[in-house]
């Protein structure tokens, strides 16, 4: 886990440390994992733009970025497209061939085409 280190108003750091005492956080590091943790989910275009500097600056992969940004890959690729990001392909790692077996687990094959057929091996 990163560690940050920052300063904030006085008033702020009381109602934090208030809230603390009062049992609302565990700790001031929580209060502030919960802050940032509302304000992606509230604002979504933030998420989208982090993911995507990130992802510009080779800081992260697509599936990285994907995950950031709370999107399915090609959706992210098509985000990063819009954007002018040049696409990555390919793995960059072994943590990011271990995302791509775990995704390629998830998928689903139907063993009928269409027309309801099997498909048959020549």
């Amino acid at each position: 886990m990163a560690r940050i280190t920052g300063s904030c108003p006085d008033d702020l750091d009381l109602l934090i440390e208030g809230a603390v005492e009062a049992g609302v956080f565990g700790g001031k590091g929580d209060a502030l994992r919960e802050f940032v943790r509302e304000y992606f989910e509230d604002h979504e275009k933030e998420r989208i733009s982090a993911a995507v500097a990130l992802y510009k600056h080779e800081r992260i992969t697509l599936g990285d970025a994907a995950r950031l940004a709370d999107v399915d890959r090609w959706t992210m690729r098509d985000i990063l497209r819009e954007h002018g990001a040049e696409l990555r392909l390919g793995l960059v790692d072994e943590e990011d061939a271990e995302y791509e077996v775990e995704a390629a687990s998830e998928l689903e094959f139907g063993d009928e085409n269409p027309d309801g057929e099997g498909f048959r091996t020549e």
